[in-house]
């Protein structure tokens, strides 16, 4: 008997042993994974180059709603901690010059406000009380006074007529609307006559604003195109420069242009770019003072032409094209901190890379090229921070060292998420096809097996001047398919972003038989090359224009079991009449359809619909104003008269994307069942 109990105690202590030490449990990666993760955003260095703030947002998905906060962590990856908790959207972190104190925007008294909160102990105290809300500001570089920009309309003399005017309107029991002029609406808001305006304000509590763009008719520039990284502030805080969009015209030309404002607005903005009728924009002064840096396309209506580097000396006027024949197109700029140099962001090979270039000579050197790298600053001590993010896991912060040329993760959030799941390594290929050498990417599905054959997900992204980049999706992400059993296809057909200008080009007046051709030969080369791919059980979805390539490829010869068609449109011409940017169909398809109605008919979907045959999952929201829901009916009309099978999941409160967590747990849901059904693939 002691022998006995003395071997059940042994084995007992070694199976707690192996237990203490064996791996968490893991699953593969699905939508709670995707929704768990915590979004991280919009890092700010302190003044001494040690400290890094960020905006992090979460969701609950039984409240179906976010919640952001501001968080600090030191450079070296230590002391991570979350600064404000209120239940509220707390963004915009910006430090004061003494690293003392924190500003930032806040809706936790039921409007977006600046509040300031002590690095050491002390509550968040609000600085601004105005009647309207603030949707962004940047902080001179005295530290003494604030550049903010909020909606207003444009006759009020001030912001309370503003206010007064909404809840005027808030109030009436009518609530039709009178147009003279487009925009009507755009992307999914109605256009209610306000426009952005830019104001200076003191960072003391009551100080009043001053509005820089006061006095600007309807047909001047009243209309930032972005968010802070279109305004930039002197070094010695005496002038700003922005960009703005002219509301003349807006609906049907891309002309951005950069201005010049004296802070204490005295006198009108001083347009610097006003030869250009294309896209400027992301002007930066550099540290000296000496010289602004933006960016600059050169063929006007058209939005997805490459954005080149101009450098405008301010005392001359003078203007300088920096490294313009880099075949990249910049997304972002920072300065170096001795004005020699500047750091940008180019999508290059389905990466978003960090460059180095040359203000002498242009000269453009690659620094950070794994990952999609976003949101670059430059700390006092000569350092890189920014946020990367690959298609395994979410942004995370990171710093770059010139001097050692290497790269370290500084934050890691979501470890513990990250850890939980089980995800598949991104692989790319690459295929020769009609001249050009195009890319693509594979997923196998989480815990392949060899010998066995999956079903394949083939995935169609929008654009069409976009891509299938190493990144973490919040909504398209390659992972949750893979995760359910599939493999997972996408192919960056031309047109696609990052393979040059040229590439990108040639898909215009050409947005099916050519991208289609593309599709078909990846799709060809995977299954020539993947013996796991069972040809059998292939379905192929996307969104934007990737719905439109679903009708394409409903009305063509293919081999996909089954479709989904996310927001696509159903007709080219129809899709001009009825959405609000019409510069973008005016440039793709070389002119209005009175003009070129050969090109619109040539690459409408709807001439092939008497050959429609396979099931099609149709989604809509009834904000999207890009996509108008009536090309989502017309889809399911059509498909529903032929009497083949069909779903319409339509969202009475989403845009041109799903994003209330509830709603998009439905979708994909309903995607998946989708697909599941049509391959004959049985959850595990």
């Amino acid at each position: 008997m002691k022998r006995l109990f003395f071997t059940s105690t042994i084995v007992l202590i070694v199976f707690s042993c192996l237990a203490l030490h064996a791996k968490p449990k893991t699953h593969p990666f699905g939508w709670d994974d995707m929704f768990a993760m915590i979004r991280l955003s919009d890092p700010q260095a302190d003044p001494s180059g040690t400290m890094i703030l960020f905006t992090q947002t979460s969701y609950d998905v039984d409240e179906n709603k976010g919640n952001a906060d501001i968080a600090l962590i030191n450079l070296d990856g230590t002391q991570y901690r979350r600064l404000t908790s209120a239940k509220s959207f707390d963004f915009n972190p910006r430090w004061s010059m003494d690293g003392k104190w924190i500003y930032f925007l806040s809706t936790r008294s039921g409007s977006s406000q600046i509040w300031r909160l002590p690095m050491g102990p002390g509550e968040a105290v609000r600085i601004s009380d105005l009647p309207v809300d603030i949707e962004g500001f940047e902080i001179s570089p005295d530290g003494t006074k604030v550049l903010f920009w909020s909606q207003v309309f444009p006759d009020c003399k001030d912001l309370k007529c503003t206010a007064d005017r909404l809840l005027a309107r808030a109030k009436s029991k009518v609530k039709a609307r009178v147009f003279e002029k487009l925009f009507i609406r755009h992307w999914d808001t109605w256009f209610d006559g306000r426009r952005n305006h830019l104001f200076v304000m003191g960072l003391s509590q009551g100080a009043k604003p001053r509005d820089l763009t006061r006095g600007w008719d309807q047909d001047t520039p009243t209309k930032p195109w972005g968010g802070s990284e279109e305004f930039s502030w002197s070094p010695d805080g005496k002038t700003v420069a922005f960009a703005s969009k002219p509301s003349k015209g807006e609906a049907w030309n891309t002309n951005v242009d950069v201005y010049i404002a004296n802070a204490s607005a005295k006198g009108k903005p001083r347009c610097i770019t006003k030869e250009n009728k294309a896209w400027d924009t992301q002007p930066v002064f550099s540290p000296d003072g000496k010289t602004i840096a933006y960016l600059a396309m050169d063929r006007p209506g058209f939005e997805a032409d490459k954005f080149h580097i101009v450098l405008y000396d301010i005392k001359t006027r003078k203007k300088k094209n920096l490294a313009k024949d880099w075949d990249r197109s910049v997304q972002e700029l920072q300065w170096a901190a001795d004005s020699t140099s500047l750091y940008v962001t180019a999508p290059e090979y389905a990466r978003l890379k960090i460059f180095g270039i040359s203000v002498a000579d242009g000269k453009v050197q690659p620094l950070v090229q794994e990952g999609t790298n976003r949101f670059i600053r430059v700390t006092s001590t000569g350092q890189l921070v920014f946020m990367r993010d690959r298609m395994i896991h979410p942004r995370e912060v990171f710093r770059y060292n010139p001097a050692t040329a290497r790269t370290t993760q500084v934050s890691h959030v979501n470890r513990e998420r990250i850890a939980s799941a089980r995800f598949s390594k991104p692989e790319d290929f690459w295929f020769d096809h009609d001249g050009f050498h195009i890319h693509g990417w594979l997923l196998k599905p989480v815990d392949y097996r060899r010998g066995r054959r999956y079903p394949l997900a083939f995935l169609v992204h929008g654009g069409p001047q976009g891509n299938w980049a190493d990144d973490f999706h919040y909504r398209w992400n390659p992972e949750f398919y893979a995760g359910a059993g599939y493999v997972v296809v996408g192919i960056d057909f031309r047109g696609s972003t990052s393979y040059g200008q040229k590439f990108q080009d040639a898909n215009r007046a050409n947005w099916g038989v050519g991208p289609y051709s593309d599709l078909m030969a990846g799709l060809d080369h995977v299954l020539r090359t993947y013996k796991f791919i069972d040809p059998k059980r292939m379905c192929a979805l996307g969104a934007s224009y990737g719905g439109y390539m679903i009708n394409w490829i409903a009305g063509q010869d293919h081999p996909f079991k089954c479709l989904v068609n996310h927001d696509g449109d159903f007709d080219t011409t129809s899709s001009y009449f009825n959405t609000e940017e019409l510069w973008f169909p005016e440039w793709e398809m070389m002119g209005t359809p009175w003009e070129n109605p050969g090109i619109y008919e040539k690459n409408s979907p709807m001439r092939f619909v008497g050959k429609w045959k396979t099931p099609m999952l149709v989604i809509e929201g009834a904000k999207d104003f890009r996509v108008v829901e009536s090309e989502a009916f017309s889809t399911f009309n059509a498909l529903q008269r032929l009497g083949i099978p069909s779903k319409l999941l339509y969202f009475p409160d989403e845009s041109h994307w799903v994003q209330k967590p509830q709603n998009s747990r439905l979708w994909h849901k309903t995607v998946l069942d989708w697909l599941d059904k049509w391959t004959k693939t049985r959850r595990r």
